[in-house]
């Protein structure tokens, strides 16, 4: 592509972004990261995966954001770094501890986990306090980590199905374990004589590709192969299983979310090859409406796609990783029957301000947790961009 082209396109999208956007801000990391994590209402943490020593970093979003009026007249119109440390490892998923100044972090090469502090008005420097011991010393893709607000500190977490287990953090004491409460229920005369891999003997030992509580002791384990479980921390009782969707017999993968809004209690599940499936979590193994999205990349890794629900908007799903964009749907218009769907919205700003020869992808996204339409996304390029999007739609969202 020409100079002048690419200047031109950057032109155009900067003034079509005058009117699709209610705020854009950018940020350029030295690293990319595919994390993206928020700590607070207007701070989020963000970390390098590279093979090499990597950058853990705090950082608070522009103050202008957040000024109701008289915007111009912010001072404040870029992100801050508030706290910054360095890990040795790659940082494949990170989580932070609701109502603490901790986050914890996999590097994609076991199930153990790293334990962090992201200090506080006294110090600004993010320092590893402890870990916490994985089931797996090699693990593909790495452990899945969920996290849930408690009096003492406690984190779900897992590479596969068999291996999800709670921990508390003070004492590092297993609160339950997924793979000996299924166990239970296959084996109840003979449970002894089985160590936890026997799960993954029985064909349950499933990959995972999300992980997520869904409401104080109820939690949801999404795996590769569509297979959903749901369990509850209170009880001995077996996780309910929900086989995928049928498929046309490829070879797929899927990934998970569920909305935990007490007037919206859905599952959508998104496959490789681009169907998305929504169901009522009450009874995960039905279909309530499908949609074909438009697939442009074949996604081969549990970390190449993310899917979201917005948590303070009805209806609204963010997709990445098929594409070089962020793309939100309104699944209220979707159906029972399978059809393609045109995305509401795309934030295209990743690719837009790239060569197509540079090869961009989107790394992650999320919503904020408050603000409806405010979302975050970071790419390959060390690109992240916060974007508050306007919905021109006729119908709303």
């Amino acid at each position: 592509m020409e100079e002048a082209e690419f200047d031109d396109i950057l032109d155009d999208w900067f003034i079509e972004s005058l009117k699709t956007y209610k705020d854009l801000h950018v940020y350029q990391l030295e690293h990319p990261t595919q994390v993206i994590e928020w700590t607070s209402g207007k701070t989020v943490c963000v970390a390098g995966y590279t093979s090499s020593k990597n950058e853990i970093l705090e950082l608070h979003l522009p103050l202008k954001l957040f000024a109701d009026e008289k915007k111009g007249l912010c001072a404040q119109r870029d992100f801050r770094v508030v706290h910054g440390g360095f890990t040795d490892s790659p940082v494949h998923c990170l989580k932070h501890i609701p109502g603490t100044r901790c986050v914890v972090t996999n590097d994609g090469r076991s199930s153990d986990l790293q334990v962090w502090d992201l200090g506080g008005d006294d110090s600004d420097v993010i320092r590893r306090t402890g870990s916490v011991e994985g089931r797996r010393s090699v693990s593909e893709g790495g452990s899945w980590i969920a996290a849930r607000l408690s009096s003492q500190p406690q984190i779900l977490h897992g590479a596969q199905s068999a291996d999800v287990q709670l921990t508390q953090l003070t004492s590092g004491q297993t609160l339950y374990k997924l793979g000996d409460v299924h166990l239970r229920q296959l084996y109840p005369h003979f449970l002894l004589f089985f160590s936890p891999w026997s799960f993954s003997e029985t064909g349950s030992a499933d990959p995972l590709s999300s992980l997520q509580f869904v409401s104080d002791a109820v939690f949801l384990a999404g795996c590769c192969n569509g297979n959903v479980y749901v369990a509850d921390t209170r009880t001995s009782a077996a996780p309910q299983l929900s086989p995928p969707p049928a498929s046309s017999g490829e070879s797929v993968l899927w990934w998970t979310d569920a909305s935990a809004r007490p007037s919206s209690c859905r599952l959508v599940r998104v496959s490789s090859s681009g169907q998305a499936v929504i169901s009522d979590l009450r009874n995960p193994g039905g279909a309530v409406s499908r949609a074909q999205l438009d697939v442009r990349t074949r996604c081969r890794r549990p970390n190449d796609v993310r899917v979201s629900w917005a948590p303070a908007l009805d209806d609204c799903i963010a997709v990445s990783g098929f594409s070089m964009a962020v793309q939100i749907f309104n699944a209220s218009v979707w159906s029972s029957e399978l059809q393609e769907v045109e995305p509401l919205f795309e934030h295209r700003g990743h690719a837009v301000s790239s060569r197509p020869d540079d090869g961009v992808s989107v790394t992650s996204h999320v919503w904020h947790p408050e603000r409806p339409r405010t979302v975050l996304s970071a790419a390959s390029d060390g690109s992240v961009h916060v974007w508050d999007w306007v919905d021109q739609s006729a119908a709303g969202c």
